[in-house]
């Protein structure tokens, strides 16, 4: 691999630092014998000779004392120079580099339509981002925090800064374009806050928030979430079920999470399809694809949990299906 040889604005504010440095250095032990200075005498003297503060000699130097400060001052000059504008480059540049990258994500948060948007990248938050990210989900985090502002930029997500419950960060992140609203603010009552809001600029947008109080889920389904989680409530239970039933928490672990290339996954039945109109043990998924349907979704109507074998699929409904995860994909991609 070719080394880098250029001299970029870093590089050089590093040389002018440690040319600076030497300059105190040589400066010291040239007046120190030229001089036949003290060394603490010889170090200011240098000091103020390099900063150009004029507070004049200490003592009456020698002609070669004179000829060595004006030598000094030359190089010192040059180089304070030199760091100056290295220093103001770097600053430069790198508030350049802010400013269009930030112009540049904006851009792409524009053209986004139908995306996911995620609301405070706390624990939570950053649970959900990286599952977006595997499953290649375009999404929007929004978040007020400086340190996760950080992390956000660092790992290269979409992002807006800013509290989620002001209605002009919500459109800069395009809540009135997305399909999908994750809060997962600490917040109860900002939570609700931004049910309220986001319902009201998108009515037709999927609303998914936590909630940590047992009285907070109605709060919060009357201003319009349609899915209230409380990760304490559901960690409790995980961990009760781990210790009465560890097999069953290994088979929910493998499927939601993906391990051993088993997933569940959740399908539309389009119009005209040839599944439709036939029952789960005429339509042949399971003999074609290897996938085993576990409920049954039909508009209007709550879901079916185990479904009959007799039970019809109907174009619209929404099939929960388990199998290996390439089985899921490849029928998804038959369906669409």
């Amino acid at each position: 691999m070719p080394i880098d040889r250029r001299l970029t604005p870093t590089r050089k504010l590093t040389l002018a630092g440690i040319t600076l440095i030497f300059l105190v250095i040589f400066g010291t032990i040239g007046l120190t014998i030229l001089e036949k200075m003290a060394p603490m005498d010889a170090l200011y003297m240098t000091i103020i000779t390099l900063s150009t503060v004029g507070f004049g000699e200490i003592s009456p130097l020698h002609p070669a004392g004179r000829v060595f400060i004006i030598t000094l001052i030359v190089f010192g000059v040059a180089g304070v120079t030199f760091g100056a504008s290295a220093l103001g480059q770097v600053i430069l540049e790198g508030e350049l580099r802010r400013i269009m990258g930030r112009r540049k994500m904006d851009k792409r948060i524009k053209r986004l339509s139908g995306h996911h948007i995620i609301a405070g990248f706390g624990r939570v938050g950053r649970q959900v981002a990286e599952e977006y990210l595997r499953e290649k989900i375009p999404f929007v985090v929004i978040e007020n925090d400086n340190s996760a502002v950080n992390t956000l930029e660092t790992c290269g997500y979409l992002y807006i800064a800013g509290h989620a419950t002001e209605d002009d960060i919500l459109l800069a992140a395009g809540l009135d374009r997305a399909k999908v609203l994750v809060s997962t603010l600490p917040s109860e009552a900002d939570n609700v806050y931004l049910a309220l809001t986001a319902r009201h600029i998108n009515p037709q947008m999927r609303i998914i928030t936590r909630a940590d109080q047992p009285d907070g889920e109605k709060k919060l389904r009357r201003a319009g979430a349609n899915v209230v989680v409380s990760p304490h409530v559901l960690g409790g239970m995980r961990m009760a079920m781990a210790s009465l039933r560890p097999n069953v928490v290994d088979f929910m672990q493998m499927a939601t999470l993906g391990d051993a290339g088993l997933g569940i996954e959740e399908i539309c039945v389009p119009d005209e399809c040839r599944f439709g109109g036939k029952s789960l043990i005429d339509s042949g998924l399971k003999a074609e694809f290897g996938v085993t349907v576990i409920g049954i979704k039909k508009p209007d109507q709550p879901i079916q949990i185990n479904p009959n074998p007799r039970a019809m699929i109907e174009n619209g409904d929404i099939l929960v299906l388990v199998g290996e995860g390439n089985k899921l994909r490849e029928l998804a991609t038959h369906l669409n």
